[in-house]
């Protein structure tokens, strides 16, 4: 995706092959055949589960024939299978992501951190690394939402105002629940259109920023999405001053969330740890409103010190 998006024209759609790092990697010790198998395999995505070889070609830049071979090649070793036109990732996929989560320092530290949390205000809250023009979610809290809208009482014993606002409420939380559920471990969001994405746009130097904006489209997905790279360049600079972010409804109609970095001891931003809310769902569990519909204000008053307190947590542990 690029910088501005009225600045497009001449820009190709970014395929799923990146190209070679050379500030990582000299270009003779590059394997182009395991990076276009690897492209091959990160072409199957949500809205791509099932792909003929047409399809993974297209999105890869590859040949149809090429494609093809590459996509037997992973069905014999058993990550994907096929009905003989389409293609599909199997569980042996897992294997790399369990791996990550059991051996990288960051998810195992930030878990318990994230149950307590979700415990004490019912709030949906995840840890996340960035990885290209995504962030990726290694950690959440688990029952979060399920816990609160557990502990709502029941309409039956309240006057029908208070009932009527509460099946509101219920019906929110589920809704918030969902979605919240739907965040599940190794989800990609976009980077730009997200709390968590902006706190790590901001803690990248002036070169770095630049770089990723002449690589990447902003792209809109609501009406409150920073397309333009001046805005989210102005954007990240209050976030930078202020040290964290609030995001309302940029990635989701509906949707708001907060978000501050998470820094390993020496300074370094290693992540971003945000909380997730319905518009209408802004004050902890602990607080006696969750139904409220305060301000952006009112949100990170309520929620920014939960965030700060447990990222200095984390910064003490990594």
């Amino acid at each position: 995706m690029a910088g501005d998006a009225g600045n497009t024209q001449g820009k190709t759609q970014e395929k799923v092959q990146g190209p070679v790092q050379l500030g990582v990697i000299q270009q003779a010790d590059f394997i182009a055949g395991l990076g276009k198998g690897l492209s091959v395999l990160g072409a199957f995505d949500v809205s791509r589960q099932r792909l003929n070889a047409t399809q993974a070609a297209q999105r890869v830049g590859l040949t149809r024939a090429a494609a093809r071979r590459y996509l037997l090649t992973l069905q014999s070793l058993g990550y994907l299978d096929s009905d003989a036109t389409h293609f599909w990732l199997t569980p042996k996929v897992l294997q790399f992501s369990g791996n990550y989560l059991a051996s990288a320092q960051l998810p195992r530290i930030a878990q318990p951190t994230l149950d307590e949390l979700s415990a004490h205000t019912g709030g949906a809250f995840s840890v996340v690394v960035a990885d290209g023009a995504e962030v990726v979610i290694v950690a959440r809290g688990r029952d979060s939402l399920r816990s609160a809208v557990a502990q709502l009482p029941a309409i039956n014993d309240l006057p029908s105002r208070a009932a009527q606002q509460l099946s509101q409420a219920q019906a929110h939380a589920r809704s918030m629940m969902s979605m919240a559920q739907g965040l599940h471990l190794g989800a990609r969001l976009p980077m730009h259109a997200t709390s968590t994405g902006q706190v790590l746009m901001a803690s990248w130097s002036a070169p770095q920023l630049k770089a990723w904006l002449d690589q990447h489209v902003l792209k809109a997905l609501t009406s409150h999405t920073l397309t333009s790279a001046s805005a989210l360049e102005q954007r990240l600079k209050t976030v930078r001053s202020n040290g964290w972010c609030c995001a309302s409804q940029e990635h989701e109609l509906g949707v708001k969330a907060v978000a501050v970095p998470v820094h390993r001891r020496d300074g370094k931003v290693v992540g971003a740890l945000n909380v997730v809310l319905g518009v209408a769902l802004h004050a902890p569990t602990s607080s006696h409103s969750s139904t409220s519909s305060g301000s952006d204000e009112d949100l990170i008053q309520q929620w920014l010190p939960w965030l700060q307190e447990a990222a200095q947590r984390l910064r003490t542990m990594t």
